[in-house]
């Protein structure tokens, strides 16, 4: 990546996380129930699935919640454990009470319980643009996670309206995400750009499209 490029990504993630971090929690709160509603209504396929998460943040959406209702539903949960730098993140699943081990950033890692591969992946943007594109940390677990995996999950971002941006510079290494999920509605990454579903039903039909595109994609292998 050129080193113009990393500084600019550096100083909107700087500029991102801070206006993040400023939420204040009520608002916070309310930003969460929303996504959680939107998460747990509108995607039943997901009750059918093995979910990576992520334990929230700096000021991240909390998605323990919606975890917590699609488990309920049938779902299987899964959180990444980092392996080793410049790995692939691993995944292990989680419940709730499950013993858990410090891992990266101090954030709680299942000890020792199966290895999973998800089958979709809600996603923390620091930031997101008009193409479905995520700015993450910087670390590059994520993407290196992604390039990694097939057939590909269902990938989910899940953020706060106030990360969109108009573009993260994208580069050849960058997935873009299929769904990002704020606050204001579900956006489909389609050709043209982010779209926000018109309904509720058309979310739906856009995730199963692409999971049984995918499913093709491996059997034709």
């Amino acid at each position: 990546m050129p080193d113009e490029v990393k500084e600019w990504r550096a100083a909107q993630r700087a500029a991102l996380l801070t206006k993040r971090q400023a939420v204040a929690p009520a608002e916070r709160q309310q930003w969460n129930a929303s996504i959680t509603q939107l998460l747990t209504e509108l995607f039943p396929i997901l009750q059918e699935m093995i979910i990576g998460f992520y334990w929230p943040f700096k000021g991240e959406f909390d998605p323990r919640f919606a975890i917590h209702s699609l488990r309920m539903s049938g779902a299987t949960a899964a959180l990444p454990e980092v392996e080793r730098k410049g790995a692939p993140l691993k995944f292990r699943e989680w419940w709730p009470g499950v013993r858990v081990t410090k891992g990266v950033f101090d954030l709680p890692v299942p000890d020792g319980t199966a290895v999973v591969a998800p089958q979709a992946l809600f996603i923390p943007p620091v930031g997101f643009d008009s193409k479905g594109y995520r700015l993450g940390y910087g670390g590059g677990y994520f993407d290196r996670t992604l390039a990694a995996m097939q057939p590909q999950p269902l990938k989910i971002g899940v953020a706060f309206e106030l990360s969109r941006i108009p573009t993260i510079r994208p580069q050849p290494h960058d997935i873009p995400m299929d769904l990002i999920v704020t606050e204001a509605g579900i956006h489909c990454a389609r050709e043209d750009g982010l779209q926000r579903a018109a309904d509720t039903r058309g979310a739906a039909e856009f995730a199963a499209a692409r999971i049984l595109e995918r499913k093709k994609i491996l059997m034709a292998r």
